[in-house]
């Protein structure tokens, strides 16, 4: 599983990108997959991604609520950690924690690449959803 933002990438060297990393599978983890930016709304890319052989997910459950991006690039401040802690809740109950868990699911079976727009992952909440599967495949294998 890796994490991949398009920010900056053209589509073609986007989707190149993944071809060149093994991805099989893309799980967009916008809430919203949308995009002002030219084959980054939902229909378009699913269907570049299915022409060079990707399949494509869009998993809602897993995207950051509007309200709650405001300081999430800058997590050394105060309310940076708030709505940081304020995700991960949503990430620990409901619907949240089912997604978590499909997406691990997903994982065992394919190389999976984690979307959403921003370049950086540690200024995206996918950071955060990588470290939930990632924790719920380490206290799977414990059991």
């Amino acid at each position: 599983m890796i994490g991949i933002g398009y920010e900056g990438l053209p589509l073609e060297r986007f989707v190149e990108r993944l071809v060149a990393e093994g991805i099989e599978m893309v799980v967009d983890v916008r809430l919203n997959a949308i995009s002002r930016k030219v084959g980054y709304s939902k229909r378009a890319l699913a269907n570049a991604l299915e022409a060079a052989g990707l399949h494509y997910v869009h998993d809602p459950r897993l995207g950051n609520p509007k309200d709650n991006r405001a300081a999430y690039g800058d997590a050394t401040s105060a309310e940076g950690r708030t709505v940081r802690e304020r995700f991960r809740a949503r990430l620990d109950e409901g619907d949240g924690a089912a997604a978590v868990r499909d997406l691990a699911d997903l994982v065992r079976q394919y190389a999976v690449a984690v979307l959403c727009y921003e370049a950086n992952e540690m200024h995206c909440h996918r950071q955060q959803v990588m470290d939930a599967v990632r924790e719920s495949q380490r206290s799977f294998l414990a059991v």
